[in-house]
């Protein structure tokens, strides 16, 4: 079986990830799969959320004793190239158009919590911890950490890679890495719950919603801030899926997109 699965079905496309045995730790082949699934979801219409889930004990460890070997061997060029298909991955699950929800069943480490803090909402069991201990091998949580300090600040972010400590999933969603906890047995019940909630909004408009978090939160408050987000409403509102819902909404029927 592969190390990466993924099933499309009723509007929900899945990825997990399936690497127990190691305790879904990754390595440039499980890297490569995890884009390749990633893609076919985005080029999926029928795909309205994504999940991604993981087996056995851990959500992911981070990165594979093996790879990180390999890696001490590594040239310039090796090392840039093996970094930047590793910073495109949790890019590409930040900027896919669908929401996000991501299940943490376990511990994650590393590149597990690169995932984590990627994905729109994570729901996470009350054993699952989390550690960014980079600093304790010499080396840093850099390509992970534009979607760590986006999720829970800089000031945070600045005291877990600094201090390269444990810290459990409590305070994790204190600090706004997770959207919820529930007992184990509930995860899958949490999940779908909020799948069903997804599916029952515009798929356009969460796409455009996500964009516009992207766009307001990358720049200051200024002119070019105010008009973007006018621009965005106004086109929102001549767009069919806006007109639908206004209309569905006047006339007190189902929209068009919870139809199908």
């Amino acid at each position: 079986m592969s190390d990466i699965e993924l099933d499309i079905s009723a509007r929900v496309a899945t990825i997990t990830i399936n690497r127990p045995d190691r305790h879904n730790a990754l390595d440039i082949a499980m890297i490569d799969a995890f884009h390749a699934a990633l893609d076919k979801v985005a080029a999926d219409k029928s795909a309205r959320v994504l999940q991604i889930r993981a087996r056995g004990t851990s959500f992911c460890a981070g990165a594979d004793i093996n790879w990180m070997r390999r890696m001490a061997e590594y040239d310039a060029a090796s090392n840039i190239a093996d970094a930047k298909r590793l910073a495109g991955l949790f890019e590409k699950i930040a900027f896919l158009p669908l929401p996000t929800i991501v299940a943490v069943n376990g511990p994650a480490y590393g590149g597990g919590i690169g995932i984590v803090a990627a994905c729109d909402f994570a729901i996470a069991v009350p054993t699952a911890d989390f550690v960014l201990s980079e600093v304790k091998l010499g080396l840093i949580p850099a390509v992970i950490s534009p979607h760590i300090i986006r999720a829970i600040g800089a000031h945070a972010s600045k005291r877990l890679f600094l201090s390269g400590r444990k810290f459990d999933a409590a305070e994790a969603e204190r600090l706004g890495l997770l959207a919820e906890i529930v007992a184990p047995e509930k995860l899958d019940e949490a999940v779908t719950a909020l799948t069903k909630q997804l599916l029952d909004n515009a798929p356009e408009a969460m796409a455009a919603a996500k964009e516009l978090v992207q766009f307001v939160a990358s720049k200051p408050l200024g002119r070019e801030v105010i008009d973007g987000t006018a621009d965005r409403i106004a086109a929102r509102r001549a767009s069919a899926e806006g007109k639908e819902g206004l209309t569905a909404f006047l006339e007190k029927r189902v929209p068009a997109w919870r139809k199908d």
